[in-house]
């Protein structure tokens, strides 16, 4: 009995850590996608914003993908069914939800945040509900993954850590599309007789 469960433990820290090692390919897909994105929108005269807190950004999600990998091994975090389970279709769900961001999005989904001027904001998929639904994705995923085997320290450190971040992205991303909506705007005409 004890080797049933040893071998039913080991089974499942290996399957995690495939689903893990998943993820980490779906970010390196997301990279080489924004790097894509990145050459067409400079070509359009894309301007980058908030270019100091993206290292920080990078660090976090890396640590996540450590931190999933690491807590279950080195604390010997079970999977837990009633708990794993659905944190497992929760994750599912944020690919989705990423995914879909990306292709209402088009080129103009990125990593970094990038406005062109003079392109209107984009109001379908997603975005028809949400004003950044991949930053909920993101939160979603963020905590349900390390959950998948009991990660709960990785959970809670990314999950406050990541909504500190998020607060100075979004914050960013808004003064952005503002200034890019500034800039598209046509300049006031001044009327006849009026001081120019």
């Amino acid at each position: 009995m004890t080797s049933l469960t040893s071998l039913t433990s080991s089974t499942s820290v290996g399957l995690y850590l495939l689903l893990v090692c998943l993820i980490a390919a779906e970010r390196l897909a997301e990279l080489a996608t924004a790097r894509r994105h990145t050459a067409w929108s400079l070509a359009r005269g894309g301007r980058e914003y908030g270019r100091g807190h993206y290292p920080a950004m990078v660090a976090l999600h890396t640590a996540l993908l450590a931190g999933c990998v690491a807590e279950p091994w080195l604390a010997g975090r079970p999977f837990v069914p009633l708990l794993g389970w659905p944190a497992l279709a929760v994750v599912v769900a944020a690919q989705g939800l990423r995914w879909w961001c990306v292709a209402a999005l088009g080129p103009r989904w990125n990593t970094r945040v990038l406005v062109i001027p003079g392109l209107p904001l984009v109001e379908r998929g997603p975005y028809r509900v949400l004003r950044h639904p991949n930053y909920a994705a993101v939160v979603a995923e963020g905590a349900a993954l390390p959950l998948v085997h009991s990660a709960w320290v990785t959970a809670l450190g990314f999950t406050v850590l990541n909504l500190v971040l998020l607060r100075v992205r979004i914050g960013c991303e808004d003064a952005a599309l503002t200034d890019g909506e500034r800039l598209r705007a046509p300049a006031s005409v001044p009327s006849a007789g009026a001081p120019s």
